[in-house]
């Protein structure tokens, strides 16, 4: 239907005594045209483009790779990674956490740092200090464990944390190990928070198993790994 139009009105405008000498203009120069395109080469490269029909697939298939090379991509990528292994490792570190681990890892740093020169001299089994605790810095139930009492302590002191809560620390001498014992986290009512089993804490090289007894913690340190101090856990 459109063509019958165009040829219609081709018709008129060729025989129309206003529009045949502008009509037989038009046809001539759209002819001149022509000709000149047809008379251009096409680049080799471009020619190729209408040759090789797979060249347009594989530009497609090379596009992802180009843009995987893009310095913008490459730089969100690594920012995307980054932040997914901090919360990974933020989750992580969260799972370790639990009432009073805060305290059991500065008293780590306290363990690694501390000289025997800093301790009061003594000799016995380090269960044995409970009384002295008791006597010289009215600490109630400041014991130590049945598997950590009857290792000999070489050394002792009592001093305040961060939060002014005394803690109780005992060198002995295998393993250069440090015991440590402070008042346990306390619920809003005043009643300490419950904690179950043997909890492990770790920072800069050192590692601890923190238990219960009433309101105190205590705590075995030790420059290791948890297998150093699992040795003395046999319900572990």
């Amino acid at each position: 239907m459109h063509e019958k139009s165009m040829r219609i009105a081709a018709y008129r405008a060729r025989k129309g005594k206003n529009t045949a000498a502008d009509f037989a203009h038009q046809q001539a120069f759209d002819r001149a045209v022509a000709e000149l395109v047809g008379a251009i080469r096409a680049p080799k490269e471009a020619a190729e483009w209408f040759v090789n029909e797979n060249l347009v697939a594989a530009v497609k298939k090379r596009a992802w790779k180009k843009t995987a090379r893009n310095p913008t991509v490459l730089a969100i990528g690594l920012a995307v990674a980054v932040i997914l292994a901090i919360a990974v490792h933020n989750f992580l570190e969260h799972l370790k956490e639990f009432p009073g681990s805060d305290t059991a890892q500065k008293l780590l740093v306290v363990a690694g740092s501390t000289r025997i020169s800093q301790l009061e001299s003594v000799s016995s089994d380090a269960g044995d200090l409970s009384d002295l605790f008791f006597m010289k810095h009215h600490l109630e139930h400041y014991d130590v464990p049945p598997e950590f009492s009857r290792l000999h302590a070489i050394g002792y002191r009592v001093f305040d944390d961060e939060e002014s809560q005394q803690v109780a620390q005992i060198e002995v001498g295998e393993k250069r190990m440090q015991l440590f014992l402070f008042p346990a986290t306390k619920e809003k009512d005043g009643r300490a928070v419950e904690l179950k089993g043997w909890r492990f804490v770790d920072h800069e090289g050192w590692v601890g198993a923190v238990q219960q007894h009433r309101d105190v913690y205590f705590m075995a340190a030790v420059r290791g790994r948890k297998k150093d101090l699992t040795a003395y856990l046999p319900n572990e």
